[in-house]
């Protein structure tokens, strides 16, 4: 039987489950936050767009929860994204 790590998936490690279902749920919600704080009227638009954000959350939560070697951590992919904005951001106005 092969290992999780031969097959190229993450290995599995306690508390993972209950992290992956937050970093499930955390970014839609933040996505869902966005939507309803808008500055301007976002009508039918932002109406679709919560409905939709709530499917991606429903998907997001299943596959974090029964298919969690499947699960890669969205914070890993644009957290470290949006980190390096802000650093690249903080050294700029360091400089100037």
């Amino acid at each position: 039987m092969r290992g999780c790590a031969e097959k190229g998936l993450p290995a599995y490690w306690p508390g993972r489950r209950w992290l992956a279902l937050l970093d499930a749920l955390a970014w839609p919600a933040l996505w869902a936050i966005a939507v309803i704080e808008a500055p301007f009227s976002t009508g039918l638009v932002g109406a679709v767009a919560l409905s939709f954000l709530g499917v991606i959350a429903a998907r997001r939560s299943h596959r974090a929860i029964f298919r969690n070697e499947r699960y890669w951590f969205t914070i890993w992919r644009w957290g470290l994204e949006l980190a390096g904005l802000v650093a690249v951001g903080a050294a700029t106005k360091l400089v100037t």
